[in-house]
């Protein structure tokens, strides 16, 4: 099985809909600045999930 998910296209699109929202006055700046932390420390977890799972072991381990 093959995994293509990108994490960063992931936060680009969720970033346009939180920043679409804000602009049409759906959230208040309060709102918004909660929503694009929340965004940023998903999105550091999902790095932290994702980085290391495609290694190679050597015959030595």
């Amino acid at each position: 099985m093959t995994y293509n998910f990108d994490p960063d296209k992931w936060y680009d699109n969720e970033l346009f809909l939180v920043q679409s929202k804000f602009k049409n006055g759906e959230l208040s700046q309060n709102e918004y600045d909660k929503a694009v932390e929340i965004l940023y420390k998903t999105l550091e977890e999902m790095w932290k999930r994702l980085d290391g799972t495609y290694q190679i072991k050597t015959g030595s381990e």
